[in-house]
């Protein structure tokens, strides 16, 4: 008889569900800094590889697109755009749900040089 060995490489930890719903809130727009802030904080959520890459990442995301509000807010017809600036975060809100790990071109490399990931 000849037996399959099958090469699987082992996954550090398995993504929960409830990984991903952390995963997904702290990507809300308006909201989900907070509750990322919060993710980084709780003792369970905090040891997690999957939320904390989430959380980090959207917490960066936040920070620079409150910036870009800011700079958009000087001028008059531009500060009506800034609000909307923050539903670009739904699109990876879902993908977090989805249980997909992502990366924001810039955003994941500084995070990573950063040792934050």
């Amino acid at each position: 008889m000849v037996e399959e060995i099958i090469n699987t490489t082992p996954s550090s930890e398995d993504v929960t569900d409830d990984d991903k719903l952390w995963g997904m809130l702290s990507w809300l727009p308006f909201v989900g800094w907070i509750l990322a802030i919060i993710a980084l904080v709780i003792e369970p959520q905090k040891n997690r590889t999957y939320i904390r890459n989430h959380a980090v990442q959207s917490l960066a995301a936040n920070v620079i697109l409150g910036l870009i509000s800011v700079v958009l807010g000087l001028t008059v017809v531009l500060s009506c755009v800034a609000p909307f600036l923050s539903l670009v975060l739904i699109y990876p809100a879902i993908k977090a749900y989805q249980g997909e790990e992502l990366e924001i071109a810039i955003i994941t490399d500084f995070c990573k040089n950063q040792g934050w990931i």
